[in-house]
């Protein structure tokens, strides 16, 4: 991990400003279920979830109800996933709903240990079936600033996914200071490693990619090939992938997770 940088003067006072540093962890849970959905993992996967000690969990493809499935499966839990994820450990999370079928729902969500000032979820559907979101949440860091949180999961088509990103892009210079720090992380479903460039015009880095030169491969997480998943910061002094390890995670999802330790 790098050194700390060197925390800014506070213009008021001219003192130094102590920098907050925050763990995060991406996951798609992949609706609670193991790679072609043979198995019901959900309670493994909060187990595993809980042991990274993230202070602010990204989650995509999390179910919010499924009252099929609920009937189907042993432990289905009565709260919705992202609320069972979440537990005792996180007391705050927002949830995105995205897509809506006959027998329930799933979208985006983010748990986080700080609170939740504000969230929205922005509907960034094209065309077609695939129903996409960003969900951007507001946390209130424990010295009193705003870190925006966007939980990301881009569509299957590249040409959507251009046109996701350019209003990711749009959503951070109309909404978002552009000195307040920033984290977008999820499932870009970018196999062509296109969105570098084009987050770079809203001022976004990738946590992986600066750290070793190429994001991280993720799918399918029992043999990772392609680079998926993202981990973006704005405003961040200090920004360093965690290694987590290859199991339990290659048998909990079909995407391996990605966490990452910002300082702002």
């Amino acid at each position: 991990m790098s050194a700390l940088a060197e925390a800014p003067a506070d213009p008021a006072t001219g003192t130094a400003t102590p920098a907050v540093t925050t763990r995060v962890l991406t996951v798609n849970t992949h609706k609670g279920f193991t790679f072609f959905n043979r198995k019901f993992i959900l309670h493994e996967l909060r187990e595993a979830v809980r042991h990274v000690s993230a202070d602010v969990v990204f989650l995509q493809e999390v179910l919010g109800t499924h009252t099929r499935h609920s009937t189907r499966w042993a432990g289905w839990p009565e709260a919705p996933h992202y609320e069972f994820l979440a537990d005792e450990i996180w007391p705050e999370f927002a949830y995105g709903r995205n897509a809506v079928y006959p027998h329930g729902h799933h979208g985006n969500a983010v748990l986080s240990k700080y609170p939740i000032a504000h969230y929205e979820n922005l509907d960034v559907s094209i065309a077609g079936p695939e129903k996409r979101g960003l969900l951007h949440c507001v946390l209130k860091l424990p010295d009193g600033r705003d870190l925006h949180a966007i939980c990301v999961h881009l569509g299957l088509q590249e040409r959507h996914r251009v046109k996701q990103l350019q209003l990711l892009c749009q959503m951070m210079h109309k909404r978002i200071p552009e000195d307040a720090p920033v984290v977008v992380a999820g499932d870009f479903n970018d196999w062509r490693v296109r969105a570098h460039g084009i987050l770079a015009r809203a001022g976004l880095r990738e946590v992986y990619a600066h750290a070793t030169g190429a994001s991280a491969r993720s799918f399918p997480a029992a043999f990772p090939m392609l680079q998926l998943d993202r981990i973006y910061v704005r405003n961040a002094r200090v920004h360093a992938p965690v290694i987590l390890p290859k199991k339990p995670w290659d048998k909990l999802s079909d995407h391996a997770p990605l966490a990452a330790e910002i300082a702002v």
